[in-house]
């Protein structure tokens, strides 16, 4: 148990977390934006906890595919009794939040509010919960809730829940029966399960990314267990594959990136890689051949991956972490005399997720981010698209009630 969680050991008996709980989670933000007013007054008037009723709040959000992303007052649910209420401070952007809200994936349902990587204070809690008080740090990743019963579930697999995972936006949300909103606003209410300590005197800002970037790169090194002196690739350098550079040299392995933006050659060995190869370069990608125990793809478009197979030793994987479309390039033949495996893998549990955030906390490890006010939201999305981001853009949330970003990157 650590310092932020409450010790039910003491309390010998129930805890009385009710409504004075609840109010002094909001004492201190008398001053800050109203909350859904009229809904959250009326609550309060009434006697009843704060949060014990649905409210709205101010988010950005997409209403089409081709609509952009505008300010829109979203309903939140009222806090259950395993709930925490953030007050968001930080919400990452990833790929495939442009992926969703341009519809690029699959048929989606608007509103959506995107962001599934949110850093927030929080604010108030329900009467069960044992895990955070009111002022600590949390963070949410891209998922609010699974069964927690299945197989999968037990074993701190949730993102691989045989009864279907609750995604952090755009998805059912079992509970109050409607669409989950992501992390584009000023709070959200989660079960205290699926919320993540962030460290004390973290660079709260730059962890943000972690909660999806980290841990979609920091799952698949540690199922395959990349060990110091193993050499790495990682095939992208974006959102995900910095951190992926970052993570592979932080365990001591010997890595390449394959980039295709000769700019970033630079940057790659900045990052700690040991060589940059541009893999739109057949001679250069036919000389590495035959050379990688370990190769994470972290490209959000389907590419060839025969050269990335050839470039694995016996016995190597290639992981794809980012391309949701098929492969081109899958050499059968070259597996099997290899005994190479082409293997994918996305999030990992929230268990593995808090070890990515203290992992990275313990070696000082962040994105490289550039801090945005929410108005820049639509411009960021083409930059990102068109890599001109170094290398995650993140959205001061207080320029949601007319603050200034600070400047980051």
């Amino acid at each position: 148990m650590t310092g932020s969680e409450h010790d039910h050991g003491n309390c010998h008996g129930k805890c009385e977390m009710d409504r004075r709980t609840l109010l002094a989670g909001v004492a201190g933000l008398a001053a800050a934006p109203v909350l859904g007013g009229a809904t959250l007054a009326a609550a309060e008037a009434s006697d009843r906890p704060l949060g014990s009723v649905p409210f709205t709040a101010r988010a950005y959000g997409a209403r089409s595919a081709t609509s952009g992303l505008a300010p829109i007052t979203i309903e939140r649910r009222a806090v259950g009794p395993r709930d925490v209420l953030i007050e968001i401070l930080y919400a990452g952007i990833c790929h495939s939040d442009i992926h969703h809200v341009r519809e690029e994936w699959r048929k989606e349902t608007y509103p959506l509010v995107p962001g599934h990587e949110i850093v927030g204070r929080i604010a108030a809690i329900g009467s069960e919960v044992t895990k955070f008080k009111v002022g600590d740090i949390g963070g949410v990743g891209c998922m609010v809730a699974s069964c927690r019963v299945c197989e999968n579930c037990i074993v701190d697999r949730e993102q691989n829940c045989l009864n279907g995972v609750t995604l952090t936006y755009a998805s059912s949300d079992k509970v109050s029966g409607g669409q989950t909103y992501g992390g584009y606003s000023e709070r959200v209410v989660v079960d205290q399960h699926f919320v993540i300590r962030m460290p004390p005197g973290a660079d709260l800002a730059a962890m943000t990314p972690l909660l999806c970037a980290g841990i979609t790169t920091f799952s698949p090194l540690q199922h395959w267990k990349v060990e110091p002196g193993q050499r790495v690739g990682v095939v992208g350098l974006g959102g995900l594959g910095h951190v992926a550079v970052k993570l592979a040299v932080a365990r001591r392995a010997q890595v390449t990136v394959f980039t295709t933006t000769p700019a970033k050659v630079a940057d790659a060995q900045r990052l700690g890689a040991r060589e940059a190869v541009l893999w739109s370069d057949a001679e250069a990608m036919r000389r590495v051949a035959n050379q990688f125990d370990f190769i994470i793809a972290t490209v959000p478009q389907a590419f060839n991956a025969k050269p990335f197979l050839d470039a694995l030793k016996l016995d190597g994987t290639l992981v794809n972490v980012g391309a949701l479309a098929p492969l081109e390039g899958v050499d059968s033949i070259a597996q099997i005399m290899g005994r190479k495996s082409l293997a994918g893998s996305q999030i990992g549990g929230i268990a593995e997720t808090q070890e990515v955030i203290d992992f990275c906390a313990a070696r000082n490890i962040t994105a490289d981010i550039e801090m945005i006010g929410v108005e820049d939201i639509n411009r960021a999305y083409d930059r990102v698209v068109a890599k001109d981001v170094r290398y995650r853009f993140v959205i001061d949330m207080a320029t949601l009630n007319g603050g200034k970003p600070a400047r980051r990157g």
